[in-house]
Order: C-alpha cells, then sequence, then structure tokens
C-alpha cells in the first residue's frame, strides 16, 4: 500500500477503474476506443456471413465443379439476337463480300438450284482453307444469307473466349464436337433447323490436310433424317491455294462455287448411307469443274466419278495429281518466308 495525496489505496490496473461505457467501447474496438469510419463499416459488412456474404461450404461435402463455359458449352445465343445478326449482316455485306471478291475472284454454278428449294437447307461442302466458310456465306443467295449459321470445331474455334465471340459474332458460328458424338451439339443445330435457320456444314470434320477431302462423317446426314431438310451438296474449288492448312500466305486467285441439287434421305436409309451419297453428289459438282457438266454427268452415271480423296498410292504422286498452284506473282507473303510454287498451266 502507498498514500496517493493523503489517501490509502491498493495500485490495480488502469482498466478496472474505467467506466461500463469505456469498457464497452473497448471489447467492440479491441482494446482501444475509437469511432469506425463508413468505409470500415462496409469493409466489416463484407466480411459478414450468410445472408450479407455468400454462405460457407461443408468441407464435409464435396464440391461440384464449375460447369464449363468454352468449347461444345458455349452459349451462342447471344449471336443470334436481331442486334447482333444486323451487325454482321452489314459486315458480310460491306467486308467479307468485297473481300470475297478481291481474293478469290468466285464463279457461282448450280444457283438455280436453290431457286424453288424451301428453307431451311443444309449447306454441305468440302474444306481445304480457312477462306472456305466466309467465301460460301458471301456466295449465297440473299434468302439464306443472313438466316444461316456455320458448324464450327468446338475445339478449335470456341478454346478461348475471345475467339468465340468473334467467330460467334462473325460468322454466326455454333460448337459442333467433330472427334466424337455429342448430344449438346446435335440438339443446338436440330433445334435451329426447326427454328428456320440454314446450317453451313463440313462433313470432312477439319480442313484437308494435302489438298484432297477427307471421308465425310455423317453429322450433315444425321440432321437431314433427323430434321426433314433438304441437303444442298457445294463444292469449292480453287481455296486450297488461297490459304492453305499450315501456311500463313494468301494468294490471290479464281475460285468456284458449284450447288448442287439438293439431297433428301430415302426411306429407310440410314445416315451412314446418305452421307456417302452426299460425298458422291460433291464428287460429281468436283468432276464438273475439271471436266464439264456432260462429261461429269455420264461419269457419275457410269460410276466411274473420280474420288474426291484422290488416289490411294504414294503421297508424292498424290500431290503430282493434284491441280498446280497459282502463279507465285499472285502470291501476298504475311509472313515473309514463302518459296516458289509451280505455274499453272
Amino acid at each position: 500500500m502507498r498514500k496517493v495525496h493523503g489517501t490509502s489505496r491498493i495500485l490495480r490496473p488502469r482498466r478496472a477503474v474505467r467506466t461500463d461505457a469505456t469498457l464497452g467501447a473497448e471489447a467492440a474496438g479491441g482494446g482501444r476506443s475509437r469511432t469506425l469510419r463508413p468505409s470500415a463499416l462496409v469493409a466489416r459488412a463484407g466480411r459478414s456471413r450468410f445472408p450479407l456474404a455468400a454462405p460457407t461450404w461443408p468441407g464435409s461435402v464435396p464440391r461440384p465443379a464449375p460447369e464449363p463455359e468454352l468449347g461444345v458449352h458455349y452459349d451462342t445465343a447471344w449471336s443470334r439476337r436481331y442486334p447482333v445478326r444486323l451487325a454482321r449482316a452489314v459486315v458480310l455485306d460491306n467486308v467479307t463480300r468485297p473481300l470475297a471478291r478481291a481474293i478469290a475472284s468466285p464463279q457461282l454454278r448450280g444457283e438455280e438450284q436453290l431457286v424453288d428449294v424451301e428453307a431451311p437447307v443444309i449447306f454441305a461442302a468440302n474444306h481445304a482453307s480457312h477462306i472456305d466458310t466466309p467465301l460460301l456465306l458471301a456466295c449465297l443467295p440473299l434468302r439464306f444469307r443472313h438466316r444461316t449459321v456455320v458448324a464450327a470445331a468446338a475445339d478449335y474455334f470456341f478454346d478461348r473466349r475471345w475467339k468465340a465471340d468473334t467467330f460467334s459474332f462473325l460468322l454466326g458460328a455454333i460448337p459442333i464436337e467433330r472427334t466424337k458424338v455429342n448430344r449438346r451439339s446435335a440438339e443446338l443445330a436440330a433445334e435451329l433447323l426447326a427454328d428456320d435457320w440454314n446450317l453451313v456444314i463440313f462433313p470432312e470434320g477439319g480442313r484437308s490436310p494435302d489438298g484432297w477431302a477427307q471421308e465425310f462423317r455423317g453429322g450433315a446426314a444425321y440432321l437431314a433424317s433427323r430434321t426433314g431438310r433438304p441437303v444442298v451438296p457445294v463444292h469449292l474449288d480453287g481455296t486450297r491455294h488461297i490459304l492453305p492448312k499450315g501456311s500463313g500466305t494468301v494468294r490471290r486467285t479464281r475460285t468456284t462455287v458449284t450447288f448442287g441439287t439438293p439431297l433428301w434421305p430415302a426411306e429407310g436409309e440410314d445416315a451412314r448411307k446418305f452421307s456417302a451419297r452426299i460425298e458422291a453428289a460433291v464428287a460429281t459438282l468436283a468432276n464438273e469443274s475439271s471436266t464439264d457438266w456432260w462429261t461429269a454427268r455420264k461419269q457419275a452415271a457410269a460410276g466411274t466419278t473420280p474420288s474426291l480423296q484422290g488416289p490411294e498410292v504414294a503421297p508424292w504422286r498424290r500431290a503430282w495429281a493434284l491441280d498446280p498452284a497459282p502463279d507465285r506473282s499472285e502470291a501476298i507473303d504475311v509472313e515473309g518466308n514463302d518459296w516458289p510454287r509451280r505455274s499453272r498451266d
């Protein structure tokens, strides 16, 4: 004990002589009295638990994986809304078509085949270059052009957000699984056909690696059988010279876009047989481009139409059998590293 100003008392901690109000403020403020600012109150509210914040997940319950948003799961509905369709039509008519005329100089054949056919239809074409899609869209008659979607590889065109957004806007692309049958892809394509959207599809599943076509898969045939819509075979000739697979060189060259007679699946015909018939129709159109209409039809009737897949010989002979490339002077080298090529005859 000691005397303080004449009064004796036991020394006690300072906190013991503070008022109840001080103790309350101290308990709330962590040992010191302070006034919380509005920003601190907002921060504290943000750290609060449910319902002011998301509830915690019980540790004993497995958390489901987040649903993927790319690939076949990418939602393309936004690209078919009217404002986006209007913007895409402006780009297609004022940018894509003039560029197609300048680079590809397309010659159209068989347009009369589309006069009496009722939309929607499935356009099934061979595939040798990235230029195929914009060229075909640019060559479609007006009543098809702005109401058409394109089946695009989900693993290539929809593997990144910027790619998915870009191709959905510019081409009206929808993701299609090309390595295996995917119900989501098939359902989306069938729903769009039922909603009067035309569909462009490349039955090969990808661009030609060497200039010759690959075997047609059954996607177009399956959709036609399921929806009852016709398949219009299309042959694109010369596009592999403009931008072949694996090349960064763009070449100006003339192309030919040929539309064939619309095809419907026969009664009892399965998708595999119908797909083979579609491939044969495109092969006839290819033969027509290299010979003439009459010769192509005679060979088709005789069953002697050259195969789209080329001769089964050594790779160098397959390359030799292809038509020669355009003249080197027509090339636009975008990589600064291109080899001279054989000129046309």
